[in-house]
């Protein structure tokens, strides 16, 4: 197989970039030299992820965006076009979550769920696809879940939107792969975040998986020039059972 070490001169979309796993996949594609566009809803950090990276020597700039505007993101999709003159990665990071029984829920939290892990990546590919079509090769990585496949107690409205993304993930794949776009989905389980301490405060920090951990695994992905494709990569807890 064919890699790729250099990503100079690609230009990538990381939602969520401002924290967590979107910051660490961020860092990672701007160390192999793609320049980079950080898009989250919250500003607070951001700025200090796009001088992490301009402090590396690459291009980057951030864009506030609220996945739950359509208008949005069509202006991000077209800030992004018109500073960086094109779009080779668009990395599905964002998320939020409920995390509390079903009966106990509202519909509000729902939709937010929804809105933000769904229907963002949703029109954030159907605006990406004009463009990423323009070069020789693309990728669209959308960061799932272990929810994406399976169901947890008190986690029933997060584990619909994440089932929402994988699927739509397998159908898009079939879509563009005449357009040499790749689409790929990575469902971690937990990972070090606040978001996945909130949701699960019972479980051991030290044992969950590093944000680092799965910014290696996108950086490995849109690294690939061969004929092999990995359409969906599930990581584990060292910690947890294997195959459960």
């Amino acid at each position: 197989m064919h890699i790729e070490t250099s990503l100079s001169n690609m230009v990538a979309i990381v939602t969520g970039g401002n924290q967590g796993i979107g910051r660490s996949i961020a860092l990672a594609l701007a160390g192999a030299g793609a320049k980079i566009a950080l898009a989250a809803r919250s500003t607070d950090k951001l700025d200090a992820v796009r001088n992490e990276i301009a402090d590396m020597g690459v291009a980057a700039f951030s864009f506030p965006t609220d996945l739950a505007e359509e208008n949005q993101i069509a202006g991000l999709m077209k800030d992004v076009i018109d500073h960086f003159g094109r779009l080779d990665i668009l990395v599905n990071n964002a998320g939020t979550g409920f995390f509390g029984p079903l009966e106990e829920s509202t519909t509000s939290q729902w939709d937010d769920i929804m809105t933000v892990n769904a229907r963002g990546p949703y029109m954030l590919c159907r605006e990406a696809i004009q463009h990423l079509r323009k070069q020789k090769l693309s990728f669209i990585v959308n960061i799932g879940s272990v929810v994406s496949v399976k169901g947890y107690p008190d986690q029933a409205a997060y584990s619909a939107s994440k089932h929402a993304l994988l699927g739509m993930s397998k159908s898009l794949a079939k879509e563009v792969h005449k357009d040499n776009i790749r689409v790929h989905a990575v469902c971690p389980g937990g990972v070090h975040t606040e978001f996945a301490t909130n949701a699960r405060p019972d479980l051991d920090t030290s044992v969950l998986i590093h944000p680092d951990d799965i910014a290696d695994i996108v950086l490995f992905l849109v690294t690939r020039r061969g004929n092999s494709v990995i359409d969906e990569i599930y990581v584990r807890r060292s910690a947890s059972t294997p195959w459960a």
